[in-house]
C-alpha cells in the first residue's frame, strides 16, 4: 500500500470562494481510477504541542502500490487540479507512506 498525504494551506484564508474553489479542485481528484481510498478534510479539533493544525486541507489518497501513485502524477485530472488551483495555495508539503 501506498498512502499520498498532502496539506495545504491556502493563501486567503479566510476567503470563502478560494476554499470552495480548493474543496472542488481536490475533490475532483476522486475520479482517477487509480486511487483506492480518498479522504479529504481539515485540522481536527486536537490540540497538542506536537500537532501542526496550521494547514487548511488535507487530501489522504491511499494506492495499492507506488506504481499506481506514479499514475496518478501523470494523470490529467491531477494535472487539471494543479493548473486550476495551484494560485489558491501558498504552500504544500507532501508525506509519502509505504505501508
Amino acid at each position: 500500500m501506498f498512502v499520498h498525504n498532502v496539506f495545504f494551506w491556502l493563501k486567503e484564508k479566510d476567503n470563502e470562494e478560494a476554499k470552495s474553489a480548493l474543496l472542488a479542485g481536490i475533490k475532483s481528484l476522486e475520479g482517477i481510477e487509480s486511487i483506492e481510498s480518498v479522504y479529504i478534510g481539515t485540522p481536527a479539533s486536537t490540540r497538542r504541542p506536537v500537532i501542526d493544525a496550521t494547514y487548511d486541507f488535507a487530501e489522504i489518497l491511499v494506492f495499492a502500490d507506488e506504481a499506481a501513485h506514479d499514475v496518478y502524477q501523470v494523470h490529467p485530472l491531477h494535472k487539471k487540479f494543479v493548473d486550476d488551483c495551484a494560485h489558491l495555495w501558498e504552500r504544500v508539503l507532501i508525506y509519502d507512506v509505504e505501508a
